[in-house]
């Protein structure tokens, strides 16, 4: 999942990217804003950096196991 933190700072920035006229809908629209940018990256199926690190770590260990395995089934032929 995205990082939240990422999430505030983009609605931070429409907000205050907003006309000064609408500064009392500020905070409705930031929370609108929120939801959709929270509903699209859920769609969108993202992970963050820490998670997508710790999965390519898995998947070298995984790869060294099985050239392992084939090694030795190689040498058990």
């Amino acid at each position: 999942m995205i990082d939240i933190r990422l999430i505030d700072e983009i609605t931070r920035r429409l907000g205050d990217a907003l006309p000064p006229g609408v500064s009392q809908a500020k905070e409705e629209l930031e929370n609108q804003f929120r939801t959709v940018l929270t509903g699209a990256f859920e769609r969108m199926n993202l992970v963050g950096r820490q998670e997508y690190e710790a999965r390519c770590a898995e998947l070298e260990a995984l790869q060294e196991k099985l050239a392992a395995l084939e090694a030795r089934l190689d040498e058990i032929s």
